[in-house]
């Protein structure tokens, strides 16, 4: 496999289903159309609030709404497709067509940072649909392990589309005629890390094991760590974990008391379990504080849960803490 390889022939020639490989050309299509409105900055129209609210009870940017539309759009027309679910829309959507696959998709993750020109990105998850009939809700439903593929891509000062089809994870990036290159051929994860990422102003809200395990990282060479950690924070899950995966780390979104009633604040389908199975698959580890998070049973298509993934060690590390 050379650096000049395109998704196309890398698809062809290392994926194991048709239609999964059809379908991330679509997903991959229609990110590079997003990447070029993102690139456009302020001097695009497509600037700003829409005016509405997502079934998540977030404020929409019209560039979240063009992206879902985008993504839609693309999918509806790839015979591979049977149906599709977005972050974005309540219910699932049918295609009219049976069998091939289903995509569930975050179509423009951290998007409050557009207006300053922080990385955002499009994260994409794709299950077997059912062999017959249109997809109901429940055929999403799927644990992280029974993906057959995912992926992100991100809108950064390079456009990276960062993929798992079979036991490894590669990176393609988009280079000015419109192709994705493979620049990328085996990503690893390190097991052992000195970063971590956390958003330090939830803190009173954390669990008492969440805040031992930062104030020992915090302690330095002097605590019990005995090594010291940077902090880095994004607030754009795509970018933190692009991160990680490029240089290791750890990435925490874990329970806090703000809301007890909700479980978490990531998305399982949307986000937690296909960043959890880029992140094992380049050799890292992630929970929800009991379980892998490609081991979390879904029931809802909106279901939230906690999320802690990266080095390995560090995610047992962690672990370790909530289990104490």
């Amino acid at each position: 496999m050379t650096r000049l390889t395109t998704l196309s022939t890398y698809l062809d020639q290392q994926c194991r289903r048709a239609d999964v490989a059809e379908a991330i050309r679509r997903l991959a299509s229609a990110c590079a159309d997003i990447s070029a409105l993102v690139r456009l900055g302020m001097l695009d129209e497509h600037r700003g609030l829409a005016g509405g609210v997502n079934v998540q009870d977030e404020a929409q940017q019209k560039l979240d709404v063009i992206s879902d539309e985008l993504i839609a759009k693309a999918l509806d027309d790839c015979d591979a497709v049977s149906g599709y679910a977005s972050e974005e829309r309540e219910h699932s959507h049918t295609t009219g067509r049976t069998g091939g696959v289903l995509v569930l998709f975050d179509p423009l993750d951290g998007s409050s940072n557009i207006d300053v020109n922080v990385s955002v990105g499009t994260i994409f998850s794709i299950m077997a649909a059912p062999a017959s009939g249109p997809p109901a809700t429940e055929d999403f439903l799927q644990p992280g392990r029974s993906q057959l593929a995912a992926g992100y891509a991100i809108y950064g000062p390079q456009t990276e589309l960062v993929l798992t089809v079979s036991a490894k994870v590669v990176a393609f990036t988009l280079d000015a005629d419109g192709l994705w290159r493979l620049t990328q051929d085996d990503i690893s994860v390190p097991r052992e890390t000195k970063e971590f990422a956390i958003n330090m102003s939830n803190q009173r809200h954390w669990t008492q094991a969440t805040q031992a395990y930062i104030a020992a990282c915090l302690l330095g060479e002097e605590g019990p760590r005995g090594k010291n950690f940077n902090m880095r924070w994004v607030a754009s899950m795509v970018a933190d974990v692009h991160r990680i995966l490029m240089r290791g780390g750890v990435f925490l979104y874990p329970w806090d008391a703000r809301d007890p009633t909700r479980p978490g604040k990531l998305r399982l389908l949307y986000e937690g379990a296909p960043m959890a199975l880029l992140i094992e698959r380049a050799g890292g580890a992630s929970t929800d504080g009991q379980r892998s998070l490609l081991d979390v049973e879904p029931t809802q298509l909106h279901q939230r849960v906690p999320v802690v993934l990266g080095s390995a060690a560090e995610v047992e590390h962690w672990a370790s803490h909530t289990a104490a």
